[in-house]
């Protein structure tokens, strides 16, 4: 079992940053694709962003394009989300999440798992 710890949400005003930190543990992240989700009362789960642990290779939702980053420290298997130039909108419960699929004679299968998330939220 893969387990996720999310940390670093917060109350700020609308122009100020935050960096959220994923901690994960009980497996390597290897071959893991991590991402950023954020979930705001009354709407749908929203994708953010997402690094494939082997490469590095990071993919980005167009609505944070610029103002959101998404680093990792392998060391710590610890994936990072900066959020700079914060808005009110941004408001809501950030969730870190790791998914592989698994193939096996039977086909195929996700791994997944999700963390507990950390709420955000941005005053004007």
């Amino acid at each position: 079992q893969l387990q996720l710890v999310e940390s670093g949400g917060g109350s700020v005003q609308a122009g100020a940053s935050l960096r959220l930190s994923c901690a994960a543990s009980g497996r390597t992240l290897g071959t893991y694709t991590m991402g950023w989700f954020r979930q705001a009362p009354g709407k749908e789960r929203e994708f953010l962003g997402r690094i494939v642990w082997s490469f590095g290779g990071i993919f980005y939702a167009d609505s944070v394009k610029g103002r959101f980053a998404i680093s990792r420290d392998n060391a710590k298997d610890t994936m990072y989300l900066q959020m700079n130039s914060l808005k009110p909108e941004d408001s809501a419960v950030y969730y870190c999440n790791a998914l592989r699929v698994i193939t096996t004679t039977q086909g195929e299968h996700n791994d997944e798992y999700w963390g507990q998330g950390t709420q955000v939220t941005v005053s004007s």
